[in-house]
């Protein structure tokens, strides 16, 4: 049977998306919405929506892979989710220590060199959850190819408060001095997980919010952020290429505006007193337009030639 008008468009549009793109981001974090407002759409209880959200997440790991993306952060169960109905959370908690262990048996992960670890106060779920979550761990420690980060009883917010006690007590046993605390101490003290900082986080289902996802990881590296209309069951491989093109933009965007930045300086106070703007006006000349490309140095042995 030939393919429908639509399905042939959309075919097309994608291989143009995916010929546009030049760089992906190393770290992907995904917040994956609009389950419920899924199912209910479609006549079907809130697990139908998780169930097919599954699916999407399955096709996820997928093109990642095939983008090379190196490592994915899934918001997967809240610290506010707790506040759910029992059946609800209970449900829940079901689905994702089945799809853990799915996960952890399928061939295409083991062939993919998929390592799997949870983030999050894991220690408030249930005990059929944690399980799953040591046993898909186990089984894949060994792998470094795609790093997937299962976000559970996951906020923030509770990080932060986590990793701001933890340093306190360390400074209160005198383990740590005050004048010592920097970026390093902090980042050894968040939950053990990411490894990169996260270069783009992606939200479907039409709000356009974070939610309090990875702030440390993500707002420190001024990740790019893309918001979907479709609901998580509906998000598509054209959707994902679509977050990776406004990465893309945004990456190019925030190199050009440092260059400038960086040329001024040293057009300003010169070449000898500024090393550091040096450095970056070369690591970043690149972005610019051909036209700006040309290092201030050159530009003032002209002026005076000329």
């Amino acid at each position: 049977m030939l393919p429908s008008l639509r399905e042939w468009t959309g075919s097309l549009y994608e291989h143009i998306l995916e010929r546009e793109i030049s760089k992906t981001p190393t770290h992907v974090a995904v917040i994956q919405d609009g389950n419920r407002r899924y199912a209910s759409q479609h006549g079907g209880e809130p697990s139908d929506g998780h169930r097919a959200g599954a699916k999407t997440t399955e096709a996820l790991l997928e093109w990642c892979d095939e983008l090379d993306v190196e490592e994915v952060t899934l918001y997967t169960f809240s610290t506010e989710n707790f506040d759910r109905p029992k059946q609800q959370r209970e449900e829940l908690f079901d689905l994702v220590a089945s799809k853990l262990r799915e996960f952890a048996d399928a061939d295409r992960v083991h062939d993919q060199e998929v390592r799997i670890r949870a983030i999050g106060e894991t220690h408030r779920l249930p005990d059929r959850v944690q399980d799953a979550i040591a046993y898909a761990r186990d089984q894949t420690e060994e792998y470094d190819r795609l790093l997937l980060n299962i976000a559970l009883a996951y906020g923030g917010r509770a990080e932060m408060l986590t990793a701001a006690r933890t340093i306190a007590q360390e400074v209160a046993d005198n383990e740590l001095d005050t004048d010592s605390i920097g970026v390093t101490t902090v980042e050894k003290a968040l939950y053990d997980g990411p490894t990169h900082d996260v270069d783009l986080i992606v939200r479907s289902g039409g709000d356009e919010r974070t939610s309090n996802f990875l702030p440390w990881q993500a707002n420190g590296n001024e990740a790019a952020v893309y918001f979907s209309t479709p609901y998580w069951p509906e998000f598509s491989r054209i959707d994902f290429l679509r977050s990776i093109r406004t990465y893309e933009h945004r990456e190019r965007s925030w190199r050009q505006t440092r260059a400038r930045r960086a040329r001024e300086l040293l057009h300003a106070l010169g070449t000898e007193s500024c090393p550091d703007a040096r450095q970056t006006f070369n690591r970043f000349r690149s972005a610019l337009p051909v036209a700006e490309q040309e290092h201030p140095d050159d530009m003032q042995d002209k002026e005076v030639v000329d």
